[in-house]
């Protein structure tokens, strides 16, 4: 949680603009940090993606740092350079060589609290199904668990799209070591890496679904993006929990494994399609689309709903799973066990784990290891009495893509903190509205 993380997509004309957006930001000036570029949708009509993260004004007008602990002022030229040190911006080609994309360009950018930063983003291009899939992930508790999640759910989701057809292709390349064809054409910024040590046990773990899809006499053509979702949200949590246990080829990728499941991160998920949007949220992770009205005015509709308590539907949901005796204590000091503040997350098996499992997986680490390094601590939530209190399962919805349309923003709390949805999609809005009116 202690990064900020963005993504936008944006739209002119009548098709779709999006917003992919991860990020506590400072409460800019708008007109000072803006960053547009065009893109399509596979409707014909051009959209656009952009990016932004703009610093703090104190009351006197001055820039500030973004680090609350240092008492000196930056300039303006200097806060330019912070803020987009991290930017990145990807044109996709029109056509994809099996129609037209659905998106033609996006920028993202990453702004870290401290460090090391706990958020992650992923972008990628389905090469083996359609659309596009974007995610944020807001981490906690350390940055592992996002970073394991931000590498392999685009991954999972994918996958669970493909149809049997190109799964029996995968597996036949994987028997003979060929090379196995691309799933996902991702792009990276330069300043993001994967866990090399524990590739292997990722991809063994990937082939290990997709072999049970194989099996699975319904899977067919493949899913729909809402179960594929669905499904990739569950089944990777689970892998997440199964790595941690059992035994694994070197102490480096077993201490990992523990340091992914122990730590925690929300997920925000949108698949990009040509004539919708469908998002998967997990967390307090929020997605907002910026519709114009025909007055010219910018309204929000919100593609999903926080899970913390402040959903009162998420509340009930939480409290009915565990005995009347426990209602005023799974959620106290608006925490679930008056600790964790999203109440869906990856990860995060001290809320899931019985006591005894947790503490033969911390006795497992090597003699001499230290946890605290690791990030890892001998601490049992209080009142925890009848776990699992936590679960993964995304909250999905769906979006067909009207004219009025213009841009999606996807962020995780860090943002919504600082800014209401009206507010987010007006500052958008405007930006886009100033790029107009000079073109």
């Amino acid at each position: 949680m202690s990064g900020r993380v963005y993504t936008s997509i944006l739209q002119r004309a009548s098709s779709c603009t999006l917003t992919l957006s991860s990020a506590t930001p400072f409460q800019p000036r708008p007109a000072h940090h803006c960053h547009f570029s065009s893109w399509g949708s596979s409707r014909t009509d051009p959209l656009c993606f952009s990016g932004e993260e703009s610093g703090n004004w104190a009351q006197s007008g001055r820039h500030l740092s973004t680090r609350q602990d240092l008492d000196f002022q930056l300039s303006r030229v200097q806060i330019k350079s912070i803020l987009r040190a991290n930017e990145q911006t990807v044109s996709v080609p029109e056509f994809d060589g099996r129609g037209l994309s659905a998106v033609r360009k996006f920028e993202s950018n990453q702004l870290a609290a401290n460090t090391p930063n706990e958020d992650r983003r992923s972008a990628a291009t389905c090469l083996q199904s359609k659309g596009m899939l974007f995610g944020v992930f807001d981490g906690h508790g350390g940055w592992a668990c996002a970073q394991a999640v931000s590498e392999r759910l685009l991954y999972y989701t994918a996958v669970a799209m493909m149809p049997k057809q190109s799964l029996e292709v995968l597996e036949k390349c994987m028997e003979h070591s060929r090379p196995v064809p691309p799933i996902l054409q991702w792009y990276k910024h330069h300043a993001d890496f994967n866990y090399r040590e524990s590739a292997s046990l990722y991809i063994d773990h990937l082939r290990v679904f997709w072999q049970e899809l194989l099996d699975s006499e319904e899977h067919g053509e493949g899913m729909s993006p809402p179960d594929a979702l669905d499904c990739a949200f569950k089944r990777l949590d689970a892998d997440i929990s199964l790595e941690a246990q059992v035994p694994l080829s070197n102490d480096l990728m077993k201490s990992t494994a523990i340091q992914v499941a122990f730590a925690g991160c929300t997920a925000c998920v949108a698949h990009v399609g040509t004539d919708g949007i469908h998002v998967a949220n997990a967390g307090d992770c929020r997605a907002v689309l910026g519709v114009k009205e025909e007055d010219g005015s910018w309204s929000a509709l919100p593609l999903s709903q926080d899970h913390n308590s402040q959903n009162q539907a998420e509340m009930e949901r939480i409290k009915a799973r565990h005995p009347p005796s426990e209602r005023d204590t799974v959620v106290t000091d608006d925490r679930l066990l008056g600790v964790l503040m999203p109440l869906r997350a990856f990860g995060d098996v001290r809320f899931k784990w019985s006591r005894e499992l947790q503490q033969s997986i911390l006795d497992s680490l090597e003699t001499g290891v230290d946890l605290d390094s690791l990030n890892l601590y001998q601490y049992t939530p209080p009142n925890y009495l009848t776990p699992p209190y936590l679960d993964v399962a995304p909250e999905i919805t769906y979006h067909k893509l009207r004219p009025q349309d213009r841009f999606l923003i996807l962020g995780t709390d860090g943002l919504w903190d600082e800014l209401g949805s009206e507010a987010a999609v007006r500052l958008v809005g405007e930006h886009l509205s100033g790029i107009h009116l000079q073109v």
